[in-house]
């Protein structure tokens, strides 16, 4: 094992875990904000690529290409949220629904499971060539759409969309349409998904009809990645748009940690199963710790009620 070898490592791996960041704000937005299972991410993230990587092959410019792909994330997101909400279907079918016909429009779109374009005649936006260019450039992203988002949720509409996340028949009750603020986060959220999608196409290069399939894990493992460590930091001085940063920063440690595991020699046609183990580890930490507390808590209790009773 090289250590010079992790060491140079590190720079690309940080490059796309700040790319798939921008997907994992988007999950954060369904997932955590909105308490909505969206699995149309995994179909949405590489509609976004294929868009892009058309967009390019046809004469776009990156910026243009990016633009169509984040349209297209909305789209998709709009879709499963008609679905949810006019349809009655529920959500996880919902996403699945949309996932599935992705996958066929996808292949429609490039024509082939593939397509590369040819980043020496192409100027990109972000690049595998220039990697501290991409770094700069996707945390330059993070930052413009998590003080976009942190000032979106701000206003009154914001605010009736986290109130519908927190209570959707309490929010019904107080005239808000539930259904309308269902839709927009659902569109909003693979609009970012799209944008993530375009810009790591981009990054690699190419477009593949499979890119985005486990995306929905990789999302939500960096949620709560980002959210055990913002709370184990910064505690009750966490606020929002600090943890929308968070889960950004939850994809590059989660796949600094991939880069680590790939270090070790371990075989990589295990990667899947190593991944699962690292999504476990973080996912089961909250509820382990929410035991934890809950446990001294109630010896806390216990011992307060005792020396109650022995000073009476």
């Amino acid at each position: 094992m090289d250590i010079l070898a992790l060491i140079n490592s590190l720079p690309p791996s940080l490059a796309q875990g700040l790319l798939w960041g921008i997907m994992a704000i988007g999950v954060y937005m369904t997932f955590k904000i909105l308490d909505f299972a969206d699995l149309s991410v995994d179909g949405s993230m590489a509609l976004g690529g294929a868009i892009a990587v058309m967009a390019l092959v046809k004469g776009y410019s990156p910026e243009v290409a990016l633009l169509l792909a984040t349209f297209a994330g909305f789209a998709a997101g709009f879709v499963t949220g008609i679905l949810h909400t006019l349809l009655g279907i529920p959500d996880i079918l919902a996403g699945i629904l949309t996932q599935i016909a992705l996958y066929s429009i996808n292949l429609n779109i490039m024509g082939k499971a593939n397509m590369a374009v040819n980043v020496e005649t192409h100027r990109l936006i972000v690049s595998l060539r220039n990697i501290p260019h991409a770094i700069l450039v996707s945390a330059l992203f993070v930052a413009v759409i998590v003080a976009v988002l942190y000032w979106f949720f701000g206003t009154e509409f914001g605010m009736t969309i986290r109130s519908t996340g927190c209570n959707k028949n309490m929010s019904r009750a107080q005239g808000i349409n539930t259904n309308f603020a269902t839709v927009t986060v659902l569109a909003l959220s693979n609009a970012l998904v799209g944008l993530s999608g375009g810009l790591i196409s981009q990054y690699s290069g190419n477009a593949d009809v499979n890119m985005g399939r486990g995306a929905i894990v990789i999302g939500l493992a960096a949620v709560i990645i980002g959210e055990v460590l913002g709370e184990a930091i910064l505690g009750k001085y966490l606020n929002f748009a600090l943890r929308l940063v968070f889960a950004a920063l939850g994809a590059v440690i989660y796949y600094i940690v991939i880069t680590f595991v790939l270090w070790l020699g371990l075989p990589s046609e295990d990667l899947k199963l190593f991944s699962a183990i690292v999504v476990a580890i973080f996912l089961a930490v909250p509820y382990l710790k929410g035991k934890y507390n809950a446990s001294f808590a109630k010896l806390a209790r216990q011992g307060e009620k005792q020396a109650k009773e022995a000073d009476e």
